[in-house]
């Protein structure tokens, strides 16, 4: 694991907060429809822009990383905020996600190969209450003709096809390929292709 954990830590490394601090703009445009004080789980949360900023706004957040060093970040952030982040370092492959247990769910360039990414989605269905919801954008595959970010493989990325067939039992309040302007610090510069969903169980 640590050779594959070792380019997160060295990128996260740094004193400046590589993804930016500010969160993803899909995930400030959903998080109104978290229920109110809701447990919210942050899946590959990196520096931790997205769950401080859904701690700000009162939900008990969880952030799930394998690098230390992207969670040693977040509790900077979070300390600087003011906010409570419960953080676990662990590889994706080993995380057990509670089933029935979270309110929201947010996956933001979670970008992980398709067997684990299919195990991944399995576990997001159950692993929410009714009613719980699923915050998901990831780059699509023509992203790598933007070269703007992400992965450098297109069997990392999302399309809509493949998040229907790996989110059964969710309903979709938003499923959509677009071309979007994503600033995050320097990871994520410019134009993107981008596969966005809302989704409901």
């Amino acid at each position: 694991m640590q050779d594959k954990v070792k380019p997160w830590n060295d990128r996260y490394s740094g004193a400046d907060f590589y993804y930016g601090t500010e969160p993803n703009d899909f995930l400030k445009e959903c998080a109104s429809q978290i229920p109110a004080q809701g447990k919210v789980l942050c899946l590959a949360e990196g520096e931790g822009r997205n769950a401080v900023f859904l701690a700000g706004r009162g939900y008990a957040v969880t952030a799930v990383d394998q690098s230390e060093e992207g969670l040693k970040k977040l509790n900077i952030l979070a300390e600087k905020h003011g906010v409570k982040v419960e953080t676990i370092v662990a590889d994706l492959n080993d995380f057990q996600i509670i089933e029935s247990h979270w309110d929201a769910i947010v996956s933001i360039w979670c970008h992980v190969p398709p067997v684990l990414r299919h195990k991944l989605h399995l576990d997001i269905v159950k692993g929410l209450k009714s009613d719980g919801i699923l915050i998901l954008e990831s780059y699509h595959p023509r992203q790598l003709e933007f070269k703007t970010g992400g992965p450098p493989s297109a069997e990392l990325m999302m399309t809509k096809n493949c998040l229907e067939l790996e989110l059964k039992g969710l309903t979709f309040k938003v499923l959509q390929e677009i071309d979007r302007d994503v600033q995050e610090g320097k990871g994520h510069s410019g134009m993107s292709a981008v596969t966005q969903c809302l989704a409901v169980k």
